[in-house]
């Protein structure tokens, strides 16, 4: 724009400065070169204006030029920018994604910590369970050995009458022995002082362990004896249950209708019950296998109705199976209410009475769990009324032997013991205290604050641990008498270790130079303590430290 400008202002000076040259002449030569000099501004005007055109046209091109340099750089700066943003937003997902899994490891971190103190607390309350029993253990030694004291001071007592009747008597002869003996009375008072604290003292200490003695053996024969009495009075069949149920058909022909086309309907039955059937060569016989008893009760019930039917196909199957469901948990409310009546307890909700009807589908070591209830009941009122109680308290004994292991049948999975859980769905339903610690504490799992407690804990272990009662795969029988006798041996002074009465007693033969009677003690206690901790068995196992010393001489 600027060099149009120059242009024009340059043709115009050049314009005046050729008037006033030529003015003169001009005006002289004023009609002869008019002609010329219009002729000659004109063309100066064309050549001005071409020249202003071109100008024009090179300014308007330079400026396109410019504008489409400006928009390649402006394009450029702004792909630029994106580029930098997309690097930027990288950069940060990265850094989040890190932090992300920074912020996964410190939770996972936190969930393991807490798993870890939850333990801990588990081990803290187990140890401190262990303290109350042994708290409690103690103050009744505390009570015996008061007892005790009690006794030898009647027996103090009583000597000290003896020897006031001894000195009452040595004053009479004193003359006489003096006489006799040709002594002072000091001197044979003191002879026989001497004499009468020795034989004084050694006749304490002999009634002292007679006493103690008498007691334990009386302590004992009662003990047993109500034991006994009770168990006398019970009779229980043999176990027989298991994991598989026995279906008999009364031809083989059948089969191919439950198998069906490509093995439709055995899907179907084993989708529907969560059962397994297993059809093999075996003639006339198809076997249901679960680990559920209820599963395997219904599969045989449906199966049972689809064979007599002869309809078996999927749509049919499902309707079977779900009728057969609906009654069978009508028959265990109805197997519940009979449990009950028969063994005459009242008051009992709805919802424990079902499950005293499921316990009929459970079993432990294959022991039926609610043969085991009803014979722990039974066990509980004879066990009570052996040992004096009252009938509300009899009654209260068999109500917590049938409802001990309640928690083992409950509808919902719980991180609680079986016993802590059975307690929790009694006090819910607002069962006797007396009941719900009794349910609580048959495994020393929190402490016992009535007579019914112990009772229930002794005739659930009666009723599990005698013989016939329950069953043990070979392996796993195999396996834990050896665990016994490794747990024994592992400590310092063993020399052998042997499980007697199938794994019901430990024998320890120890080293007599390296364990004393002291540490004896103390290693029967260590070894029930460990196998407490990390075994599982019915009933007990006593634990019996040998010690025997030894003195070999040759006489030659």
């Amino acid at each position: 724009m600027e060099i149009i400008i120059g242009l024009a202002i340059g043709l115009l000076v050049g314009a005046a400065i050729a008037y006033f040259i030529f003015g003169n002449k001009a005006k002289e030569q004023n009609l002869t070169h008019q002609a010329d000099a219009e002729k000659m501004l004109a063309e100066a005007r064309l050549k001005a204006e071409k020249i202003q055109a071109d100008a024009e046209l090179k300014a308007e091109k330079t400026f396109a030029e410019y504008r489409e340099k400006q928009e390649a750089f402006k394009k450029q700066k702004i792909a630029e920018s994106r580029e930098k943003f997309a690097r930027y937003k990288e950069e940060f997902k990265a850094e989040k994604a890190e932090e992300l899994v920074e912020l996964r490891e410190k939770r996972e971190a936190l969930k393991e910590e807490q798993a870890t103190m939850k333990e801990e607390r588990a081990e803290f309350k187990a140890e401190l369970d262990e303290v109350l029993t042994a708290k409690e253990g103690l103050k009744k030694r505390e009570e015996e050995i008061e007892s005790r004291k009690r006794q030898l001071e009647e027996e103090i007592e009583r000597t000290r009458n003896k020897q006031e009747e001894l000195d009452t008597q040595h004053e009479r002869f004193t003359i006489e022995l003096e006489k006799i003996a040709g002594l002072s009375q000091s001197d044979a008072k003191q002879r026989l002082m001497e004499a009468v604290r020795a034989k004084t003292e050694s006749e304490a200490i002999t009634l002292r362990r007679e006493l103690h003695e008498l007691a334990k053996e009386d302590a004992a024969k009662d003990a047993r004896k109500v034991v006994i009495n009770t168990i006398q009075r019970m009779c229980a069949e043999m176990t027989i249950e298991n994991t598989v149920s026995v279906f008999s058909l009364d031809n083989d022909n059948v089969k191919g209708q439950i198998i069906g086309r490509e093995g439709r309907n055995i899907r179907a039955i084993e989708a529907a019950t969560g059962a397994e059937l297993v059809v093999d060569d075996t003639p006339e016989t198809i076997v249901i296998s679960s680990f559920d008893p209820i599963r395997r009760e219904v599969a045989r019930l449906s199966l049972k109705r689809l064979v007599s039917d002869g309809r078996i196909h999927p749509a049919r199957i499902e309707e079977v199976v779900n009728k057969t469901r609906k009654e069978l948990d009508q028959g265990i409310k109805e197997i519940g209410q009979k449990t009950v009546i028969e063994l005459d307890i009242h008051g009992l909700p709805a919802d424990l009475i079902r499950m005293v009807g499921r316990m009929r589908y459970r079993s432990s070591y294959g022991q039926n769990l609610l043969k085991h209830s009803v014979e722990t009941a039974h066990l509980c009122a004879v066990m009570a009324a052996e040992m004096g109680l009252n009938k509300k308290q009899v009654k209260l004994a068999k109500r917590a032997g049938l409802l001990h292991d309640i928690g083992k049948v409950a509808d919902e999975d719980s991180e609680l013991s079986h016993a802590l859980y059975g307690m929790q769905m009694a006090e819910k339903l607002n069962e006797n205290p007396i009941v719900v610690n009794a349910i609580g504490a048959h495994h020393d799992e929190i402490e016992m604050n009535n007579i019914i407690s112990p009772i229930v804990q002794a005739c659930d272990a009666i009723s599990g641990a005698r013989p016939g009662a329950r069953r043990e795969i070979l392996e796993g029988y195999i396996n834990r008498i050896k665990e016994l006798e490794d747990i024994a041996k592992k400590h310092e002074g063993v020399n052998s270790a042997f499980a007697m009465q199938a794994g019901r007693e430990l024998r320890v033969m120890v080293e007599a130079d390296k364990v004393s009677d002291q540490h004896a003690d103390e290693l029967s206690f260590k070894i029930s303590q460990e196998i407490q901790e990390t075994m599982q068995y019915p009933g007990q196992i006593k634990i019996m430290v040998i010690r025997e010393t030894r003195a070999v001489a040759y006489a030659r």
